[in-house]
């Protein structure tokens, strides 16, 4: 069965920074493409970025330079480093793993 547990989610100022961290288990992990998607209040669930086995990463258009998509597959992690966080991106951050598997989510709140 598998498992995605993430961590890394709060409040932080605009500016700011954070990094998400996803934990996976009950899977061959190195060989699926990963993504990070998020959900604020009374939107659509909207892919943030992935990266693939072959570490190729692609990225929300209003993300892009600013977030960071990363994995580890000896530790079956993913991360996303979140930087100059805007107000905007508050919402609840997902895991996902092979556009099926998904966490539980991780509020990110961006706000001063």
């Amino acid at each position: 069965q598998v498992q995605l547990v993430e961590s890394g989610g709060g409040l932080v100022q605009p500016g700011g920074s954070l990094r998400l961290s996803c934990a996976a288990s009950g899977t061959i992990f190195s060989i699926y493409t990963m993504g990070w998607y998020r959900q604020a209040p009374g939107k659509a669930r909207e892919l943030v970025a992935s990266i693939t086995s072959g570490d190729t990463t692609k990225y929300l258009v209003s993300v892009k330079g600013r977030f960071t998509i990363s994995r580890d597959n000896a530790k079956r992690t993913v991360y996303l480093q979140m930087n100059s966080l805007k107000p905007e991106d508050t919402a609840v951050y997902y895991c996902n793993l092979n556009y099926e598997n998904w966490g539980q989510g991780t509020q990110v709140t961006v706000s001063s």
